[in-house]
């Protein structure tokens, strides 16, 4: 008697506890959204439990829509996308800063900031976090000063982010400049 044998096919397939905890998981959802009542939900993750084969967990959720990611928020542009000279000058309002305090920032905001968008927000960004260290170090009689070192690091960082082309915000700023 030759007994071939013949591979199951994928609904045949057992399942394990982490194919379980996918399925179980989008029940959660589904009760937290009401789609299922108390009881069903329960019924449906005894069944999830149970479950041998993978057509067997496949009906469990056979009705319900897949979880539903929420749609990412687009980046608001108010204008075309910044040149390469646009983020070269955004860029260095952010290091102006770090060398000169307020005075890169501000010379690049009055000089490109009426001809870039993009220049004029990341040179006022980087001209409000100089003034506000500036304001810390006068009102701590100079003690604020120490923070020009962190300072420097957060420059940096943000003329990195100023050349791909992002918004960047320093944290712990006054923004008195818009």
């Amino acid at each position: 008697m030759n007994k071939t044998y013949m591979a199951p096919t994928n609904g045949e397939l057992r399942v394990s506890h982490a194919e379980r905890e996918p399925v179980i998981e989008q029940l959660k959802q589904a009760y937290a959204e009401g789609r299922l009542d108390h009881d069903e939900f329960d019924l449906r993750v005894h069944l999830a439990m149970t479950a041998k084969t993978r057509s067997d967990l496949a009906a469990i959720t056979r009705d319900l829509a897949p979880p539903v990611a929420p749609p990412r928020r687009p980046e608001v542009r108010t204008g075309p996308a910044p040149s390469g000279e646009d983020r070269m000058l955004a860029a260095a309002a952010h290091a102006a800063g770090a060398l000169t305090t307020f005075v890169g920032p501000l010379v690049l905001l009055l000089l490109s900031g009426k001809r870039s968008e993009y220049v004029r927000r990341h040179a006022a960004e980087a001209l409000n976090f100089q003034l506000t260290l500036l304001l810390v170090t006068i009102v701590t009689f100079g003690l604020g000063g120490i923070l020009y070192a962190v300072a420097w690091i957060a420059c940096a960082l943000a003329a990195v982010v100023a050349l791909t082309d992002k918004p960047f915000r320093y944290p712990w700023t006054l923004r008195l400049i818009r």
